[in-house]
């Protein structure tokens, strides 16, 4: 039996005295399975090109599935002092097959490869994010739907303003949400190019297929220009975005249920599902939940700006300042994805409190615009009809119909298209039950991309 080949030094490239400093394996692990997956692609297409022999790409193949299996298992020897995950795979296959593992390098570098791990990370992600974010959408739509007769105030200013529904604040809510899922899956769509292939800047002067690995990969393309292709983070620039407007928007859901959850209010039940209570006062129960979904968001904006800091007047094409790109993407991710699975537990659990609702509902200052559009219907201008509402003595002074402080009767008539009516809202939901079937199949279409990752490092050898 022949000895396993002597482990290599750490290549001259990562040799430095600042070698800590330049550590990347805090953020870079999480990408291993995808620059693993990159490096299978790009070895078959050197095979295919003849750029290598069919037989050293096989055996590289084989070598990159058994380190793929090593990070699965958690036994891969990650070593610090080589710097990166593409460094230490690369050393690792070296340690396996012995120096035929050192062609897995062969037009490529680390720019274009980390480029690619990045947008393969990206593809995933949103994945798990939108499906996330759907499941969240779909309980609000869901307690919509048995909540369409329930009326409680809408607010302007914090100030009582119209009769809505309990359905109708959801739906709000959920129609926030879906645009969230929009733009995550049309962030999906634009970084669908694959940069491998684009080198350190410039390409290869070797017949290498780029089209072959972007195809291999899942991905509807190849790039179009190498300097563009290492440099661009727009990908994750987009998410960030996305993510940090998710969480203004998981922030304003949140603040609705701590006003609705204070005891002025009193319209949501202090449940065990907002949070805990406080460690003094044995009444309290603390709307936590909802306080840090708030809370949160601001870190997601805070990710967002350090992201654009970096990216801003950056010369082309790469820079060492783009290690920096990933901790911000990192963080937010994990933010969104405890705050969404929080969120939902809240929204399908949240008990409104009937009394209260009707007790606010039944105020007359809400129905004043009522009453100024009745004076309306009789031919009076809205103008002379909204001052003459506004100087009645009493709430109730001029009500010209029997039901004008009715909540059930006031919200029925405000049945125009995507207003609080029961028969509006039963439209409004049914749009919204096929605008987030349309987006979970774009979720599958995406899932089968990633799923093709997976297959790519666990199929047997060809």
């Amino acid at each position: 039996m022949s000895s396993m080949p002597e482990a290599p030094t750490a290549p001259s490239y990562v040799r430095t005295p600042a070698a800590s400093f330049l550590n990347s394996l805090a953020v870079d692990r999480p990408l291993a399975r995808y620059d693993l997956a990159g490096s299978i692609a790009h070895v078959e297409m050197l095979g295919a090109t003849g750029v290598i022999a069919p037989a050293d790409a096989a055996t590289i193949v084989r070598g990159l599935r058994d380190v793929a299996r090593e990070v699965a298992a958690g036994t891969f020897p990650w070593r610090d002092e080589l710097e990166d995950v593409h460094t230490n795979v690369e050393v690792r296959l070296t340690e396996l097959l012995g120096p035929v593992g050192g062609k897995v390098h062969t037009a490529r570098s680390r720019n274009d490869q980390v480029a690619l791990d990045e947008r393969l990370y990206l593809r995933a992600t949103i994945r798990d994010l939108g499906e996330a974010v759907a499941t969240l959408a779909t309980a609000l739509l869901e307690c919509a739907d048995r909540e369409r007769e329930l009326v409680l105030p809408g607010y302007t200013h914090l100030q009582r303003a119209q009769p809505i529904t309990a359905a109708h604040w959801r739906l709000a809510h959920f129609w926030r949400l879906e645009r969230d899922l929009d733009r995550l899956l049309a962030t999906a769509r634009r970084s669908d190019v694959s940069p491998l292939g684009a080198g350190a800047l410039a390409g290869s002067t070797l017949t290498i297929d780029p089209a072959r690995t972007a195809e291999r990969l899942g991905f509807a393309r190849a790039f179009d220009n190498s300097l563009d292709a290492v440099s661009d983070r727009d990908p994750f620039a987009e998410l960030l975005f996305d993510l940090a407007l998710l969480g203004v928007h998981l922030s304003a859901l949140g603040e609705d249920l701590v006003v609705f959850a204070s005891t002025e209010f009193g319209f949501v039940r202090r449940t065990a599902a907002l949070g805990g209570g406080s460690s003094l006062m044995p009444q309290k129960r603390n709307p936590d939940v909802a306080e840090l979904a708030r809370g949160k968001a601001g870190r997601q904006v805070g990710d967002l700006v350090a992201l654009l800091t970096t990216l801003k007047g950056l010369p082309l094409a790469y820079d060492r300042d783009l290690q920096e790109d990933k901790a911000p993407v990192l963080d937010s991710v994990a933010t969104a994805t405890e705050t969404l699975r929080a969120m939902t537990r809240l929204v399908r659990e949240l008990e409104w409190d009937p009394d209260r609702l009707r007790a606010a509902s039944a105020d007359p200052e809400l129905y004043a615009t009522d009453r100024a559009e009745e004076l309306v219907r009789r031919g009076v201008p809205f103008r002379t009809a909204h001052t003459e509402v506004s100087r009645s003595s009493s709430p109730t002074e001029g009500r010209t119909a029997p039901d004008a402080v009715d909540p059930a009767a006031a919200v029925a008539r405000r049945s125009v298209h995507g207003g609080p009516a029961p028969s509006a809202v039963a439209v409004q939901s049914q749009d919204a039950h096929a605008r987030l079937a349309a987006h979970r199949a774009s979720l599958s279409s995406l899932g089968r991309q990633v799923e093709r990752i997976e297959e790519l490092l666990n199929e047997e050898q060809r």
